[in-house]
């Protein structure tokens, strides 16, 4: 059975790949924050779906050397989670502002008893 990977380890590498297609695997890894096999796996896994797809530098004599980019499916998986990742974080800066005014009420509450 596939370990399904979460879509913010896609959102990651989409980023990324969208922000610096020529950049290593090592490079983007760091990035990402994950280790080179996880990478590879996620990489392979977004190829599969054509998200991305992968190209050599055409003049290079080194063929190691690949640039990652983006096919239109994956720019649109991008956008997708894009929103979604944003529609998280508003839900949560709403949670947290909500506290934050509980938080200045109780500390006021405390101020005027004394």
């Amino acid at each position: 059975m596939k370990k399904k990977i979460p879509e913010s380890d896609y959102f990651n590498i989409l980023r990324e790949v969208n922000n610096k297609p020529s950049t290593s695997q090592r490079q983007l890894a760091k990035a990402t924050g994950f280790s080179l096999g996880k990478l590879n796996y996620c990489l392979k896994a977004l190829i599969d779906k054509g998200l991305i797809k992968i190209n050599n530098f055409e003049k290079n004599p080194n063929k190691i050397n690949y640039f990652y980019v983006l096919t239109p499916k994956g720019l649109k998986q991008k956008i997708k989670l894009t929103v979604n990742f944003m529609k998280k974080k508003i839900v949560e800066y709403e949670q947290l502002n909500k506290e934050l005014k509980l938080d200045k009420v109780k500390i006021n509450e405390k101020k005027s008893t004394k």
